[in-house]
Formats: C-alpha cells, structure tokens, sequence
C-alpha cells in the first residue's frame, strides 16, 4: 500500500511539473541594430544582454539591418555575444554588410528575411571608402574566421561512416574578406562573397527563412505563446555613446590639453579654463558611469594638474613635480578607456589597450597642433584678433606708449617667464615674453622688441 501512495505521489509530481512547464511562457528579450556600428549600438548591446539578463530572459534575439560600421565596435559586440550567458539569435532584416556579417556570425542561429542578404566584410577606408591594407584585412580575416570556429564542429553520417565538419565553414567566412578566397558557385577569385538568404542556407550560415520576428519565434524557435520585451535605447544612452567615439574622445584630449596650455600663459579663470574643464567633465562622465573610469583614475588626473601648477608657480623651473604631472594625466587618460581593475588587465584585449593609446596620443598630437596655430593667430586678423591689444583700440594700455624708449633698456623679471610674464624697467612693471628659454625671477633682463605692446627680452649675461 505504502508503495502504491509512493507512486502516486511520484506521478503527481512529474504531471504538475509538466504542467507547469507547459503554462511558463518563454522571456524572449529584443535588441535592436538598425544603424551603422559604432559607439551606439555597441551601448545598445552591452546594455540590452546587462538586462536580459537582470530579467531572467529565456534568450536574446538581434534585430538586425546594417550596412556595417567600425571594426573595433563590432569585434567588442562579437565577443560579448560569444561570451553571453544567454543564448543569442539574430533575425536579418535586409543587411547585414561588413560588421554585421561579424556579428551575426557571433550568435548561436542565424534567421534571415527572403530578400535579406550577409556578407561584404572587407575593411575599407572611411574617407575614401577603398579597401583598407592588407594588414587590416588579415586581422578581419582572422576574427572572422575565429568566430566560424567559435561555434565548432557537427557529425554526420554518410553510408555508416561518422563525418565532423563545421557547423560554419571559416572559409565561408573569410571569402566574405578576401576576394582570392574562392568558394566555387558562389564567389570566384574576383568577387568578395555576398551571400543572399537561400545561399546562407545552402552553405549553413542561415538556420531558416522568416519574414518577421515574431515568424522567427513561432516558426523556428518553435514558440506559440511568449512574452517579448525590447531594449529601448534612452537620451542618456545616445548622447554617452557619442561621447565615447574614439574621435570625439580624442578632440576632447585636444581642448583639455589646449586649454591647461593657456589658461597657464595668462593665469586667470577664463574661457581656457572653462574649455579644458568642460572636456575633462565630458571625457570622464561616461566613461565613469560605464565602469571605465575609477575613482582613482579621475583623482589621478587631477593630481597631475596640481602638480604642474605646482612646478610652474611655486617651484619654478621643469623638474619632477612637472614631468610627474603630465605623466600621471596621460595615464589617466589611458587607463580611463579600459576595464582595468585596480591595474589588474588579466583578460583585457592587447587591442584594447593599443586603441587606448592611439586615442590619447591622437588628442594630444592635435592638442600640440591646436597650440602652435593659436599661437600663430594671437593678434592677426581673425577670431583671436582682439587677443592682444592693437594700436587702433581705445582703452587702458598695460605698457608704455612710447615703446622705441624701452628697446636695450635693461630691468629685472619680477615673475618667471615660462615664456610670458612681468618684468620691472625703472620701477615700471610691463608685460613680458622671453625670446630664449625661461628666465627666472629676479634676473636681469634686456629688452629685444617691441610688437602689438608686447616687450620680448632675454636674459642680459
């Protein structure tokens, strides 16, 4: 008897489980990237598998129309796909050109629209639009090729004997690339291959044929009833996914650096200074809300502020403190624009950091630029024109109006000239810029020239 209520018990069990099994609908979480790749949809992505994954989906399914876009935002979205908890469709809506092709190689199934097409994955220049070195080439060759691989290989049995071939061929993948890769019937030596819908099928790159989303969920992933929630992109992620394109990151770099240049030549809180902040809030904010930025790192940009502040007006003269500061504001730069932890890069991508690099010395080289041509424009005819004073403008004058009288006359420097400063000729303070080198306070000076009521001196030996 005790037998009998035991399986009863039993076959209760298992025919509630059943039925509970049958009433819990699958969560199919939706990301949408129907634009070119880049910073976007890179935000998009990152932030659509944080939450389906918050929201216990069952899976995450890619609406996908794109012409293609980046190729380091699209190696990111492949590898955070590969490495997804979640299993990863993607429905091809019309296009899924160059970066999209990489992407959708990623996830797991590949569903297409009849008129849809995958494939044309050379890297090309952005100006010109013509194909990139074949350096670049070779390394989209192989993360193409690499994410084939990823998804590896099935059996099959022919006439009693075992077969393993690739689930997806990485010499489909790589035709997609190189045009001397030649897959025959498809692409010959000349063509780079493009493959429409029923072609992606025939050579296992596409695991069926919809029209429609919801199609791809009841007709191929075999779901009459779900529940369907769509990630939905805010301002807020729009406007950080602008902010954090390697190019603006890079003119942000430009203005910080232009801005410490000169606001340091005529000491004051001005437009410099408002600039350089500015840029500094506009670089850091996104990458700190992301996880980029540590605390850390955005105290130790500010301590390489100090410390050149710190060389120019209380320790006069380059030393440690000035060589320190510049070097601790490029690392924070740099270390802001990877998922560094406490500097443990264990797992971090070399092309990461390389990137990292190429960005802040990007900013920095036209930073340098941006300051030797505003200096040039000081004066001239222009937007900087009223910089300096001119001969034609009314007002106070900081020198004297008889500038042929100060030329050979000899004074002091009252303050540093890095290159600007004030010096003192018989008891008259004037504004100042040294010819040749820095000159230290209290050194005897003689006046060179006189230009747009600026005295340039040396140091008298």
């Amino acid at each position: 008897m005790k037998k009998i209520y035991l399986l009863l018990i039993i076959l209760f069990y298992i025919i509630s489980q059943a039925i509970s099994a049958q009433e819990t609908k699958p969560s199919i979480y939706l990301i949408n990237i129907k634009e070119n790749i880049g910073s976007n949809t890179w935000i998009y992505l990152q932030n659509g598998l944080h939450e389906a994954q918050e929201r216990d989906a069952d899976m995450v399914l890619l609406h996908m129309n794109t012409y293609g876009g980046g190729v380091l935002e699209a190696d990111s979205m492949r590898t955070a796909i590969l490495n997804s908890k979640l299993p990863v469709y993607v429905f091809i809506d019309v296009n899924a050109a160059s970066a999209g092709a990489l992407i959708s190689i990623a996830c797991d199934s590949i569903f297409m629209r009849t008129s849809a097409s995958i494939g044309a994955a050379t890297v090309v220049d952005g100006g010109s639009g013509a194909a990139a070195p074949d350096k670049y080439q070779s390394y989209m060759r192989g993360i193409m090729r690499a994410t084939a691989e990823s998804h590896g290989k099935i059996t099959t049995f022919e006439n009693g004997d075992s077969i393993s071939k690739w689930r997806r061929d990485p010499k489909i993948a790589e035709a997609m690339v190189d045009e001397r890769v030649v897959v025959p019937g498809y692409a010959d030596s000349t063509q780079i291959l493009t493959l429409t819908a029923s072609q992606a099928v025939e050579l296992g790159y596409c695991d069926g044929i919809a029209e429609s989303v919801h199609e791809v969920i009841v007709s191929h992933l075999g779901y009459n009833d779900y529940d369907l929630e769509a990630y939905n992109p805010t301002f807020y992620d729009k406007i950080k996914g602008i902010l954090t394109n390697g190019v603006l990151q890079a003119f942000l770099i430009m203005f910080i650096l232009g801005g410490i240049y000169f606001e340091l030549q005529s000491p004051g809180v001005g437009f410099p200074t408002a600039a350089a902040i500015t840029a500094a809030i506009l670089y850091f904010t996104p990458l700190y809300l992301t996880g980029y930025a540590q605390n850390w790192e955005v105290l130790l940009f500010v301590l390489g502020l100090i410390f050149i502040v710190f060389e120019i007006f209380v320790v006069p003269g380059f030393g440690f403190t000035g060589i320190a500061g510049i070097v601790f504001i490029f690392i924070s730069l740099v270390l802001a624009l990877v998922g560094n932890v406490n500097f443990n890069f264990e797992g971090l991508p070399a092309r990461e950091v390389f990137r990292a690099f190429m960005t802040v010395l990007g900013g920095m080289g036209m930073g340098m630029i941006l300051i030797i041509y505003l200096s040039s424009r000081i004066g001239k005819k222009g937007f900087l024109r009223n910089v300096a004073l001119l001969a034609d403008q009314e007002g106070y004058y900081s020198v004297s109006l008889q500038p042929d009288l100060l030329i050979g006359k000899t004074g002091i420097a009252a303050t540093v000239l890095r290159p600007s400063g004030r010096v003192n000729i018989d008891g008259e303070f004037y504004d100042a810029v040294s010819l040749y080198g820095m000159i230290e306070k209290g050194d005897e000076i003689i006046v060179k020239r006189y230009e747009s009521f600026q005295l340039y001196v040396v140091r008298k030996e």
